[in-house]
């Protein structure tokens, strides 16, 4: 499917993104940026492209789940740019291209001939996103990256957990590669309109260790101001309370009372004025003081009555809750499917596959899930061909081992 038939959609339709990156980081940034229409073209390396191909089980009819759920959108072209052929291509592909992406160790692409200085002498005005585990400049640049890594290091597992004395606990989700991925994108868009003002390119840093501390927002807040770093506190929060999860007869659910208002309608919903009177639990500085003391007195009630009673009389009382739900009954939960989270994508091979849908929604120049992600070297022969490649300079390359090609 060539550019033309495949991006008509969205406000990015026009960019050009080269996407050297693999696994997480960077395809999350160009996730975001194919959603909202650019033209990302992923590379995969020869052999074996990105390495989440092989993040087996699970997978659907051979293709990796993890690797379809991080590169829809995109068209897959393979090359070898340890040969001078594969180079050759990519350097093609960069001459007009808006952005590149990459997510290597810290000086591989200068090693390659392919570093941002070799590259803007052919395109002035492209931008260099580079993706690393610790940034391009500092004592920790050379070092690789990886999520768990950066969770330790930029203080979030330390208050991530149960509580006190319990092991450091990392956040489920790999947050500082999604977040490094979004802070990329944010970072391409804002180089790309200082692009369409002014032509020039230049180069977007950003690490995982980096998104990893921008979720430390209201805990170093805290540290700053008092010189004491907060630790593990379970479900709850380290300024409010009572904001965090409580079990029912059957289930979990959270509760958000995290002003005096809302604190005053649990306790109507809850039907237990008398802890209204309660001096421990009077504002908000004497229930975070008495915090546990809260959750003990609470934990009971709460375990009184059904999840399902409970989210009723909440919401009847105007005090933000909710279920605590498990991913698949995420897929089901009606909400979910009206903000047309789960939507279904055609896959070249395997036909219809649901996925996640986008976060941002736009009124005038929507976004979409249009195309599922590539197998390997599926749009290898369509890219080239789009650049000025012949048939039979397309044939040399593929027996050269310089590209790869679909079957």
């Amino acid at each position: 499917m060539s550019q033309e038939s495949q991006k008509k959609f969205g406000p990015l339709s026009g960019m050009k993104v080269i996407e050297l990156s693999h696994i997480m980081a960077g395809p999350v940034c160009g996730l975001m940026l194919a959603d909202m229409g650019a033209d990302v073209i992923k590379v995969e390396k020869i052999p074996g492209g990105d390495d989440s191909r092989r993040f087996l089980p699970p997978d659907i009819e051979g293709e990796s789940a993890a690797y379809m759920m991080m590169n829809r959108n995109k068209r897959g072209i393979a090359l070898d740019l340890k040969t001078e052929g594969g180079k050759r291509v990519l350097r093609k592909l960069l001459a007009d291209a808006d952005a590149v992406t990459e997510n290597y160790r810290h000086d591989t692409m200068q090693k390659l001939g392919l570093g941002y200085e070799d590259l803007r002498k052919d395109n002035p005005g492209l931008i260099y996103c580079a993706i690393s585990g610790f940034g391009r400049t500092g004592p920790y640049a050379e070092r690789g990256g990886f999520d768990l890594i950066a969770q330790g290091m930029s203080g979030l597992m330390s208050f991530t957990g149960e509580g006190p004395g319990r092991p450091p606990c990392k956040v489920g989700a790999p947050v500082t590669d999604i977040t490094a991925g979004i802070l990329a994108a944010y970072g391409i868009l804002a180089a790309y309109i200082h692009k369409l003002k002014t032509g020039e390119g230049q180069i977007v840093d950003t690490s995982l260790f980096e998104a990893g501390i921008v979720h430390t927002y209201w805990q170093s807040a805290i540290a700053l101001a008092t010189g004491v770093a907060p630790g593990p506190m379970g479900s709850a929060h380290p300024l409010n309370g009572p904001y965090q999860a409580f079990e029912t007869k059957d289930g979990w659910i959270t509760v958000g009372a995290a002003n005096q208002r809302n604190w005053e309608r649990l306790l109507e919903a809850m039907e237990v004025p008398e802890i209204a009177d309660d001096p421990r639990f009077k504002t908000n500085t004497d229930r975070m003081t008495n915090l546990k003391d809260l959750e003990a007195v609470l934990t009971p009630v709460f375990q009184s009555r059904t999840q399902s009673d409970w989210l009723t009389r909440l919401e009847n009382a105007g005090v933000p809750a909710g279920p605590v739900l498990n991913v698949c009954e995420m897929f089901e939960d009606p909400h979910a499917q009206a903000r047309d989270m789960i939507p279904t994508v055609e896959h070249a091979t395997i036909g219809s596959v649901r996925t996640l849908g986008l976060p941002v929604k736009l009124s005038e120049t929507p976004g979409k899930v249009a195309t599922g992600a590539p197998v390997f070297g599926q749009h290898t022969k369509d890219v080239l061909s789009e650049y000025g490649f012949a048939a039979d300079e397309i044939a040399t390359l593929a027996d050269e081992g310089a590209i790869g090609v679909a079957e």
